[in-house]
């Protein structure tokens, strides 16, 4: 005879969703109006306290990963970069901008500056480009194991990489973090795939939970916190293995040092292997692609 099968009891309890309804029935009394009287769940000012971070942990752990199981996300692309790497359209515009400042007034050092500035994000513009391409090449991809881009879901090659995606016509991800300047998610993300964070640590962990290879676009100390809290993590071997790929080689080594590390003996040689350098999107799913075939 089969072992008798058991109904879950969750069932038979109402759900926390229909007492919220329930309680806001009740009629108004100076103990039901009372701030001690809210059910906890829907006690914001409790839920914010102090005491209470570890439940926001948790609960910032929990949202996203729900959702991305009912999605049906298993792997995925990370594409880091900097926020502050225009289209190559905006940035010609902002160089031409800069350039009339200038020659209206050529004794503002600080307007010679900005020309600079604005020549060298004309320039690597180009990565806009190319992690807008890498984003539709990862989002075209077809097979068992399907590979979705996701990213700090902000702008520059944050937002590159979930356009190229959207113009494939395939879902992406993107996880925003609460700054104290302005900082929206870009709209090429997929709305129902859109995140927003408070903790940096949770969100870090969610952009590589189901990561299968990470792309790292030049950026700032957001774009190498991300790469080096990833290659600890492969070197420490509390991840798998993944490759990750550093566009733009002529960057990377003017901004680290990696042969000096080797050289200090604070790394060893074989962790240069952590990593390789790509220049297209093209190079780079060239080798993301292998993924899919072992």
């Amino acid at each position: 005879m089969p072992p008798k099968k058991f109904k879950s009891k969750s069932r038979f309890f109402i759900s926390a969703q229909a007492d919220a309804g329930s309680a806001r029935l009740l009629a108004e009394t100076p103990q039901s109006l009372s701030s001690s009287y809210k059910l906890a769940y829907q006690d914001e000012e409790f839920i914010l306290r102090d005491e209470l971070r570890p439940v926001r942990l948790q609960l910032e752990l929990l949202k996203p990963e729900l959702i991305l199981q009912e999605n049906h996300i298993e792997s995925t692309v990370v594409i880091f970069g900097s926020a502050r790497i225009p289209d190559p359209a905006t940035a010609e515009a902002r160089l031409v901008s800069a350039e009339a400042d200038f020659r209206n007034n050529k004794k503002d050092a600080t307007l010679k500056q900005k020309v600079e500035i604005a020549r060298r994000a004309l320039a690597n513009s180009k990565y806009y480009e190319e992690a807008r391409k890498l984003g539709g090449l990862i989002s075209s991809n077809t097979g068992k194991d399907k590979l979705v881009v996701i990213t700090g879901g902000g702008p520059g090659i944050m937002e590159a990489a979930n356009r190229g995606a959207h113009e494939a016509g395939i879902p992406s991800i993107g996880m925003n973090i609460v700054l104290p300047f302005e900082q929206a998610p870009n709209p090429y993300i997929t709305p129902e795939l859109a995140f927003q964070f408070h903790y940096f640590a949770i969100r870090k962990m969610h952009l590589l939970m189901r990561a299968r290879a990470l792309a790292v676009f030049p950026g700032g100390f957001g774009t190498l916190d991300e790469l080096f809290e990833t290659m600890t993590l492969i070197q420490t071997q509390k991840v798998k293995p993944i490759p990750v790929l550093l566009f733009g080689q002529k960057f990377w080594e003017r901004v680290i040092n990696f042969n000096a590390l080797v050289e200090e003996g604070t790394i060893s040689s074989k962790d240069l292997d952590l990593f390789e350098y790509v220049e297209t999107a093209e190079e780079a799913w060239k080798i993301i692609s292998r993924l899919k075939s072992e």
